[in-house]
């Protein structure tokens, strides 16, 4: 008997587990405890990648998983988070190869991609981690993200340093560079023996293949999107999100907390670098359509310049799309501030303010998707 087979790809900082942590796992449960209650047959599936690596080798990896759980029959959907979404393009685009014959056939058996703030038309903070200060200081913040999201908080001395050195951004040369080799070398001992071990084998193939940074610039999906077309047999469905501007509220509701004041510090940075838009590639659908849509999900249309820390909004704009509003770019997948039974835990003070409520309404939205994709399929 067949079934419906949901694919999760993780994207930036993503990983699917260290030590004890599992990036997917409130998206994992809430998914799957809405797809019971539908009585709808499906099989939770986590596609293992290098964060940093080529879209392509994202993509094979995303193929070799169907290829080992897929069999013939099962109705197919593929879910990404930020980078995660455009390697589940890639895979169901008919116009990519990918160097495998079986990916014809399994072709045939999808019925979705959901992108889950994806940079469709890229983020200038690719632009950014592309240069030799950038890369190391993506290092050292994937470290510290998965410090934060293993344990709450990172060590405060580790984070007061990288603090000052987001900072002194135009600066990191030389010794700073020194400097933030030290921050993660720190963060990593800060962590348990299996979880370290798990970190130091991320960080390594971070390290060892960076190529996906550079294909996620503005000037890069340019191409991406001229060469990759949506399989007109396919759905595609797309949730967005942005956080207000940092402010002076902003760094007055930091200051509840010693974590919250740096990661405030470091999430405003990410923000502004993310903001800036060039006016040759701009990170935007060329259509203004879109805020016919916008007004009608959010009453409003997001300022220039909004994103979720990471990718621009209307970047994320892609397909259909199905949820949109305020949260940064990991509280859409369960890492936001909630009750210690539920496990959520906050990555960066955005000021997003996103709860269990917006969640819950973003899974439902997830979900609704794909049982309608999946019956359309039928």
């Amino acid at each position: 008997m067949s079934v419906a087979r949901i694919y999760l790809s993780p994207g930036l900082f993503g990983f699917n587990k260290i030590g004890a942590y599992a990036y997917f796992q409130h998206l994992e449960r809430e998914l799957a405890r809405r797809f019971a209650d539908a009585a709808f047959d499906a099989r939770l599936h986590l596609v293992e990648g290098a964060p940093t690596a080529s879209m392509r080798r994202r993509a094979g990896a995303f193929v070799a998983e169907m290829v080992r759980t897929a069999q013939p029959g099962d109705r197919i959907h593929l879910l990404g988070h930020s980078t995660g979404g455009l390697d589940a393009r890639l895979v169901a685009s008919k116009t990519s190869t990918l160097g495998d014959e079986r990916l014809a056939t399994l072709r045939t058996q999808l019925r979705s991609v959901i992108t889950m703030n994806t940079p469709h038309y890229g983020t200038p903070l690719a632009s950014f981690f592309a240069t030799v200060s950038g890369q190391r200081l993506l290092y050292v913040l994937s470290a510290l993200t998965v410090t934060a999201l293993t344990f709450g908080a990172p060590p405060l001395a580790l984070t007061s340093s990288l603090v000052a050195a987001f900072g002194r951004i135009d600066r990191l040369f030389g010794l700073e560079l020194k400097m933030l080799d030290r921050i993660t070398d720190g963060i990593v001992r800060a962590l348990d023996e299996a979880a370290s071990r798990d970190l130091r084998a991320y960080l390594a193939g971070m390290r060892d293949d960076q190529g996906g940074i550079i294909q996620l610039s503005p000037e890069s999906m340019d191409l991406f999107s001229m060469s990759v077309e949506d399989n007109p047999e396919v759905v595609y469905l797309s949730t967005a999100s942005y956080a207000p501007a940092p402010g002076v509220r902003h760094w007055a509701r930091s200051l509840a907390s010693p974590w919250t004041s740096p990661s405030a510090t470091i999430f405003t940075t990410l923000y502004q670098l993310t903001a800036r838009q060039d006016r040759m590639y701009p990170c935007e659908p060329a259509s203004k359509d879109w805020d016919r849509v916008l007004i009608h999900e959010l009453g409003q249309v997001p300022p220039p310049g909004a994103n979720d820390g990471i990718v621009p909004f209307r970047s994320q704009l892609w397909g259909k799309l199905i949820w949109a509003g305020q949260g940064d770019h990991l509280d859409v997948v369960g890492h936001f501030a909630g009750t210690n039974e539920e496990g959520h835990v906050d990555w960066m003070s955005s000021g997003a303010k996103f709860n269990q409520q917006r969640f819950a309404a973003l899974v439902d939205a997830v979900v609704r998707g794909i049982l309608a994709a999946d019956a359309q399929g039928a």
